[in-house]
């Protein structure tokens, strides 16, 4: 069964026969608070089979960070050789910063 999160965010599978090249995803930083790296959590949708409902997913990965990433910002990742024990994805570009209003858990107090 092909989600919808294979079919937008993976290169492969575009024209048989192609090279096939690794694979990239987008997702919302969740975690900056380790040297070079970062949390990567990526949400897609699926209908479920039985209920037809349609059910969000999100799956959490590690990604080496050497554009210094920001809590809240979209990054686009790609998949590469094992850098650790949990790192297989590297931050290729920073699709888009977070502002104040987006960062999760801040607050802003009117005055």
């Amino acid at each position: 069964m092909k989600t919808t999160a294979d079919a937008a965010t993976s290169n492969r599978g575009a024209t048989p026969g192609a090279p096939k090249g690794p694979r990239s995803v987008t997702g919302r930083v969740v975690s900056a608070k380790m040297q070079n790296t970062v949390v990567v959590a990526v949400q897609w949708t699926i209908t479920h089979p039985q209920y037809k409902k349609v059910v969000r997913r999100s799956t959490r990965y590690m990604a080496h960070d050497d554009r210094q990433c920001g809590l809240g910002d979209v990054v686009r990742l790609v998949e590469t050789r094992p850098l650790s024990k949990l790192k297989r994805w590297r931050v290729v570009s920073i699709v888009e910063r977070a502002t104040a209003a987006t960062k999760p858990g801040r607050v802003s107090v009117a005055s």
